[in-house]
């Protein structure tokens, strides 16, 4: 269990993220945390559970729900009927994921949208988010850790695209190994094994995971720009030829923390994403999940989505950053542990 101090500090710490979207005119909204159907993405895995009738009841049948991942699933049904920003702190759930200093199987997220943006209204959003609860509760942060070390978790982020980072961490342009179908060599030079069976996606992934992610600099937030599309995302395609998509991920001290598109509002290409992913998430996933066909008709209706950026942010991870813990268990009152599971 968390230190008293941190268990008051989360405590403002929400309050001031609550009250920061409050005074932009975001509408908090409560979504449920079961869900029928899920949107399929091959690289989660969710929790299932089974909604039981009433003892004797002929009307009503067990029926399948899941844990949600995000709430994302139903806080676009929300954006399509009423084309609102809106904003969402609450418990998420992920599966089959190692348990301790980064994950735990329930987390707390905060989810926001915001109308007529882009991503990088986002990222600008977002780091006047972590400036607010910084400068609102410095005093009290500073009884945590050092001003020099808050400052890794402070404002303004460093901005540096994929491919930049590529050449950096990598030594290569992640530009021009995708234009040339060069990433098995790129990945063979860097000393890697890549089995026959990889794809490109899968080669982009570890290299990154391997190289770039261990490299980034931790003296201050790095904003990662405009991820390859051969990584799979509702995120709005960047350049003409549809190579890259206007997405960042956001890393603290070397941690991912917040993830933004520039969301999709095309209904034909949301359809395709969930055909797509829904076939990879049926011959992959340890549990597979009811996914809505018809899901993509809200991005049709009511004269079509409307033109948002969404961004996910682990609060707990955020937290942890603020309050210089090394351990998101630290900032959790009851974290799992395997030794627990096991008891």
């Amino acid at each position: 269990m968390m230190d008293y101090e941190t268990l008051v500090m989360r405590s403002q710490l929400v309050r001031d993220t609550r009250a920061f979207f409050d005074r932009r005119n975001y509408l908090e909204v409560i979504t449920p945390s079961l869900s029928p159907d899920l949107i399929p993405e091959s690289c989660l895995e969710v929790f299932e559970t089974t909604l039981l009738p009433p003892a004797n009841s002929k009307i009503f049948h067990a029926k399948k729900y899941y844990l949600v991942p995000s709430p994302e699933i139903w806080m676009k049904k929300i954006i399509a009927e009423y084309k609102k920003s809106i904003y969402q702190i609450c418990p998420s759930f992920r599966n089959c994921e190692s348990t301790g200093r980064m994950h735990n199987p329930e987390f707390m997220m905060l989810e926001y949208y915001t109308m007529d943006a882009n991503y990088i209204d986002s990222l600008s959003l977002t780091e006047e988010l972590c400036d607010t609860l910084i400068t609102n509760n410095k005093q009290e942060l500073l009884r945590f850790q050092s001003a020099a070390a808050l400052t890794a978790a402070a404002p303004p982020f460093v901005r540096l695209s994929m491919d930049d980072a590529f050449k950096r961490y990598a030594g290569f342009s992640l530009k021009d190994a995708l234009a040339g179908s060069t990433l098995r060599i790129e990945a063979e030079r860097l000393g890697m094994n890549i089995a026959p069976e990889f794809s490109e996606a899968d080669i982009y992934n570890l290299i990154f995971i391997d190289k770039v992610e261990p490299s980034l600099p931790r003296e201050k937030p790095v904003a990662l720009l405009d991820y390859p599309a051969i990584v799979p995302a509702l995120a709005q395609k960047k350049d003409s030829k549809g190579l890259w998509l206007e997405r960042w991920e956001l890393y603290i001290r070397g941690i991912e923390t917040a993830n933004c598109y520039s969301e999709e509002t095309n209904a034909e290409n949301v359809r395709r994403y969930f055909e797509r992913e829904s076939a990879e998430k049926s011959h992959n996933a340890v549990i597979p999940h009811a996914v809505d066909a018809d899901y993509w008709h809200i991005f049709a209706k009511n004269g079509g989505f409307p033109r948002c950026s969404g961004v996910a942010i682990g609060m707990d991870r955020l937290i942890m950053a603020l309050t210089g813990k090394n351990a998101i268990t630290a900032t959790l009152s009851f974290p799992m542990n395997r030794d627990e599971e096991s008891s």
